[in-house]
Order: C-alpha cells, then sequence, then structure tokens
C-alpha cells in the first residue's frame, strides 16, 4: 500500500473531495483511512478467483432490485474512513442518487453485506480495522474470507452488529459450506476457494 498524507488540519470533506478527485491506475483502489488516502494495489489471481465464485452465487439469489459490486466506495463518515469493499450488496436504488457527485461514495450503513478477501498486503488489516469499522458504521453482515488465517484460510461471517462490536460470527475452513442469512438465503461453496501458494 501507498499512503499519501493529508497536512494536519484539513478537513474531512477536503480529504473526501480529494479523495473523489484521483485519477487512479486501473485495478488500483484508493481508500481513506487515519487520515490518510492509500492507494491498494490490484490482487491476484486467487483473490480474484474467490470474488468472482462469491459474486455469482450471490447475484444468483438476490432480486433485481439489489445488486452486487466490487469497485463501490464505501463511506463511514463518523469515523472519516472511505473503503472500498472487494463485494458489497446494495440496493440499486442507492445508485440512481442524481442528487450527489457520481464519485461519491455509498454510506456504508445502506449495505446488506460487505466482503473482504485477504491479500498478502491487507492480510492483518480486514480482520481488524475494517472489521471494528464495519461494525460501528453498522454494516449488518461482514463476510471475511481470510486467505491467509494463521490456523488456515478461513471465511468468517460477523452479524448483529451492536454498539461498534459484532455479536455474532460464524468461522468455517475452506472447503464447507458458508449459509448466508435472509436476505440471502444461500449457501456458499468454498471448496474451490484457492489458498495462497
Amino acid at each position: 500500500m501507498t499512503a499519501m498524507a493529508v497536512e494536519s488540519g484539513r478537513e474531512w470533506a477536503y480529504l473526501l473531495d480529494t479523495w473523489r478527485g484521483l485519477d487512479v491506475p486501473e485495478g488500483w483502489r484508493a481508500e481513506i483511512e487515519e487520515g490518510q488516502i492509500v492507494l491498494v494495489p490490484p490482487p491476484g489471481k486467487g483473490h480474484n478467483l474467490i470474488a468472482g465464485q462469491v459474486h455469482g452465487a450471490l447475484v444468483r439469489c438476490l432480486p433485481a432490485e439489489v445488486g452486487v459490486y466490487q469497485t463501490l466506495g464505501t463511506e463511514i463518515a463518523r469515523l472519516e474512513k472511505v473503503y472500498v469493499p472487494d463485494l458489497v450488496v446494495v440496493d440499486t436504488a442507492l445508485l440512481e442518487d442524481t442528487d450527489s457527485p457520481d464519485a461519491s461514495p455509498v454510506d456504508a450503513s445502506d449495505l446488506l453485506l460487505a466482503v473482504e478477501i485477504t491479500s498478502s498486503g491487507n492480510a492483518r488489516h480486514d480482520p481488524t480495522k475494517k472489521l471494528w469499522a464495519y461494525a460501528h458504521a453498522p454494516v449488518p453482515l461482514y463476510l471475511l474470507i481470510d486467505r491467509f488465517d494463521e490456523h488456515g484460510p478461513t471465511v468468517t461471517l460477523f452479524s448483529e452488529p451492536v454498539n461498534g462490536a459484532y455479536q455474532k460470527s460464524s468461522r468455517t475452513p475452506f472447503g464447507k459450506p458458508v449459509e448466508l442469512p435472509a436476505p440471502f438465503e444461500v449457501e456458499l461453496r468454498t471448496e474451490g476457494f484457492p489458498a495462497p501458494r
């Protein structure tokens, strides 16, 4: 990751406007974390393979008015953070809002699900900082696909955020199915998820 520091004293609105105006190289993502704009490099093949499989499973179980997106900026304004999760599920009507600039992120509290897939560069960030931030948003369901878990690759579903902490979590090793609750009500198959080499 590469970080661009913002001078102290700059307001959140200025930082967000800067983020909106960035010309990020193709495949890269820009996020805001701890007063900095952080550039996240394109993920590798295994990461993309998992994202594609999860995307396909989610699309098949959702109604037409709900979409699955892979490059949607997601704002947690009260924490002054913008993330671009690997996948989000959100009502498509929120993307049709013509009152806000096209580059504006959606409010994280409007997400139905956020999915993060760890890469070697963010293996400690997604299970800690992003878990905390999504719980505070609150995002009702956070699916963490951790290819670099110290006990072996796992999928953890966090749910029921209350006062900045998820009350429930269900951890499943790669190879076993993961049950996603309503509104998804789908069994996510993980046997094809590649572990890192």
